[in-house]
């Protein structure tokens, strides 16, 4: 799906509210999934709600931190900061990573591991107008520095991303 154009034909699903979730074969120990959902909102409007990336704490409840810091060629590739911490059965992780994060404005966030407590990680997130709305489009990509098969790392993340999307999606409409 190109972010360039908009959306002629949006799933009625998505238009219902449903987060839509692909999983993808990525790696023996990490994880990769893409969600989908729509926005009864202008493509504008999400776009500087998105690149406030200290208001990432509201949208995402595990994420404790995320601080811009540093900003490079004319504010369109930046470093950002961001802390979690994830209960997961009998133990709690704690991620710390920086992230490089280039914005192609109204269009298209990327996002690649500098360094932290991911082997690799990368997300990209995509905007385009779609229906009388916005469709954002959410892939990502994880491999934790300790030894998790892959497919508990999918189901994790196909467990808390439709939820970290609701909320998303309720502090962006609000």
């Amino acid at each position: 799906m190109s972010s360039v154009s908009a959306i002629n034909t949006v799933n009625p699903t998505l238009l219902g509210g449903e987060i839509l979730l692909t999983t993808h074969p990525y790696s023996a120990w990490g994880g990769s999934v893409t969600a989908q959902m729509y926005l009864p909102l202008e493509v504008q409007q999400v776009w500087y709600q998105l690149i406030d990336y200290p208001r990432w704490t509201h949208y995402f409840p595990d994420v404790t931190r995320s601080e811009v810091v540093q900003i490079v060629k004319s504010g369109s590739l930046k470093r950002l900061h961001q802390a979690a911490s994830k209960a997961f059965l009998f133990f709690t992780a704690q991620v710390d990573i920086y992230l490089k994060v280039l914005e192609t404005q109204y269009q298209r966030i990327q996002f690649s591991l500098e360094s932290g407590s991911f082997s690799d990680f990368s997300a990209d997130l995509q905007i385009a107008s779609g229906g009388n709305g916005t469709i954002l489009t959410y892939s990502v990509q994880a491999t934790p520095t300790i030894p998790v098969p892959g497919i508990l790392i999918e189901q994790a993340i196909q467990l808390d991303l439709p939820t970290n999307l609701r909320q998303m999606r309720r502090v962006l409409c609000a």
